[in-house]
């Protein structure tokens, strides 16, 4: 019974485990952050996703450089293993 409740909560590669869950909750909110502390970035426009350490940005900026800033922030949040860039220049 108990090594159900365990497997239970463990991680599969198609789903999160409660602790990955959890940390990718953190990587996202302290991604929103650091985007929201830069005046450089449109945070508001900017969308964060979190699995398994893998940020995906989604939304829009106004140039290149703003898309590659978000980016380059991203990067530098702890836990942060990779970054799909898909944010939209319009």
């Amino acid at each position: 019974m108990l090594l159900a409740g365990i497997q239970g909560c463990a991680g599969t590669s198609a789903r999160e485990s409660t602790g990955e869950y959890i940390d990718d909750g953190v990587i996202t909110t302290k991604v929103k952050t650091a985007l929201v502390k830069d005046k450089t970035v449109s945070a508001r426009e900017i969308s964060v996703e979190t699995y398994k350490g893998t940020v995906q940005l989604s939304g829009f900026v106004a140039s290149e450089d703003e898309k590659n800033h978000a980016e380059t922030l991203t990067r530098t949040v702890g836990g942060v293993k990779a970054v799909s860039n898909g944010i939209v220049i319009r």
